[in-house]
């Protein structure tokens, strides 16, 4: 059971950077155990928060909102519930919604998520859903009672006309009653300086996490980062290209370029890292202990 706490919002305001992992929901009872394992071992790093994404087009929501709720009933750490617009109408979305607080989930994620045929799919709107992720804060803001997050792009959304373009989309949805933002995955610190500013430019301090994916499978990692739209900078493919025949050596190096880039966001005023996991503890257990052995991440105050 989550014990009492500062709210999300507080500890990401506060001067102490935040650290959280993002965990998919597995398909089957195997993934599933495989993933509470993991949870076991990450619960003693006292994160800030752990969040459960719904599967690709918006699957396993059933799957998602149990894990969820299991997590804030049977453990310490605080949970982010996800929250997508594929294939659900408006009241579908509430219902969910309403799961949550009925479990005490109070922080949710609000994504309008990728399309049904994946992330380059055209969107295909529910007719009786909502198009735009705004939409789903506006939801969850008055229902009242949520802490809410939302995506944030660092290198555009790819339906975006414009960095700028984005930069005010994350805006409109901060006015619309989101708390805070979490990253797409990206591998240059630069791009997430660079939407601060717009951000900032444009009048909003919303605290924006950057999320972090280290590249252990430089195959697996490529599709991801394609999908999303991010790039894998040339910089960082000229580190990996020439040892990607090695498992081994390609991990090590992933950890490292992963490490560095989390010093130096969280030396640009990152107010945190949210690790995307992928069901699995121990590369980000390495980086985290790194973190804190070099004193990057200390301990988290609760209370």
């Amino acid at each position: 059971m989550v014990s009492a706490e500062r709210s999300l919002i507080d500890e990401l305001n506060s001067s102490s950077p935040t650290f959280s992992f993002e965990f998919f929901p597995p398909k089957d009872d195997a993934g599933e155990e495989l993933l509470w394992q993991t949870i076991a071992e990450l619960e003693p790093l006292d994160p800030t928060f752990v969040s459960v994404t719904y599967g690709a087009g918006g699957t396993s929501q059933e799957r998602t909102v149990r894990i969820t709720a299991r997590i804030a009933e049977l453990t310490s750490m605080r949970p982010v519930g996800h929250l997508t617009l594929v294939g659900q109408s408006r009241g579908e979305i509430e219902s969910v919604l309403k799961q949550y607080a009925a479990a005490g989930v109070k922080n949710v994620l609000a994504l309008r998520g990728d399309p049904k045929g994946g992330p380059r799919a055209p969107w295909e709107q529910h007719p009786d859903g909502m198009n735009h992720a705004i939409e789903l804060v506006e939801l969850a803001n008055g229902l009242g009672g949520f802490c809410i997050g939302v995506a944030a792009f660092p290198e555009g959304h790819p339906d975006a006309e414009s960095l700028d373009a984005c930069a005010q989309v994350l805006v409109d949805k901060a006015d619309a009653g989101a708390d805070y933002a979490i990253t797409q995955l990206f591998f240059r610190s630069s791009d997430y300086v660079s939407l601060v500013e717009r951000v900032r430019a444009l009048g909003s301090d919303i605290p924006i996490v950057p999320g972090i994916m280290p590249i252990l499978n430089l195959a697996q990692v490529g599709r991801m980062a394609e999908l999303s739209g991010a790039e894998l900078p040339r910089e960082v493919l000229d580190e990996i290209e020439p040892i990607k025949d090695d498992k081994v050596a390609v991990r090590a190096k992933g950890i490292e370029l992963a490490t560095q880039l989390c010093r130096d966001l969280l030396a640009a005023g990152a107010p945190g890292l949210h690790f995307i996991t992928l069901n699995r503890s121990k590369a980000t257990r390495e980086i985290f202990e790194s973190l804190r052995a070099s004193g990057d991440l200390k301990p988290r105050r609760s209370g």
